[in-house]
């Protein structure tokens, strides 16, 4: 099974704005290497709700505050 992590800085899209998604979901466009983008566009296969969750309360957990 593979799994990818894809972050973003918390000024340009953060937590907040991802909770803010009415499905808590949104299209990511990080990706500035041509090659890498076609990678991930071949290998990677969209995670169910429940994973998407788990991953979403794992970040909240290191946010400060929380």
């Amino acid at each position: 099974m593979k799994y990818w992590l894809m972050k973003s800085e918390p000024t340009t899209f953060g937590i907040d704005d991802l909770m803010a998604r009415p499905d808590g979901i949104d299209h990511w466009d990080g990706v500035r290497n041509y090659q890498a983008r076609n990678f991930l566009r071949l290998s990677i296969q969209p995670v169910t709700q429940s994973e998407f969750d788990f991953i979403v309360a794992l970040d909240r957990a290191d946010l400060p505050g929380s």
